[in-house]
């Protein structure tokens, strides 16, 4: 699923309104990496704004806007302001889900997860603790041993 967004900023500069826009597709930096970039020199460098300048600064005085958004993210924008943070919790889980469905058709042949409540509890789990063992490798604690 692609998520495409609007992003705008609006704001006055030497007596004049400047509108800068940009429509970003989110996925291309979430495969990448675990939080959204700043979007504020983005949106000027498309717009040719210099990132060492006084209008730039005035861009980053005012709210970005969000808005013509498609896929997942389009649940998390109220009136032009984007959860981020809820936004890219949402995707992450998302694409968890769609590897431990993948998993359960391929290693245990169920097709699906919904039917399978406690299966699918249980892959969720699997993955938390390796995601928490990666966190904290340093831990001299095994967590397997805990079981």
């Amino acid at each position: 699923m692609s998520n495409l967004v609007k992003a705008s900023v609006v704001f006055c500069y030497k007596g004049k309104t400047h509108s800068a826009s940009i429509t970003i597709e989110l996925d291309e930096y979430l495969q990448v990496s675990d939080t959204l970039p700043e979007l504020y020199p983005i949106i000027a460098k498309a717009n040719n704004y210099d990132l060492y300048s006084y209008e730039f600064e005035m861009m980053q005085a005012q709210s970005i806007v969000f808005s013509e958004a498609t896929g997942l993210v389009a649940e998390f924008i109220t009136d032009g302001l984007l959860d981020i943070e809820a936004f890219v919790q949402a995707w992450k889980d998302l694409r968890c889900m769609d590897a431990l469905v993948k998993i359960a058709d391929d290693v245990l042949s169920v097709d699906d997860l919904e039917k399978n409540l406690d299966l699918k509890r249980a892959l969720l789990e699997a993955y938390r603790l390796g995601q928490a063992s990666c966190v904290s490798e340093s831990s001299a604690t095994d967590p397997l041993l805990e079981l």
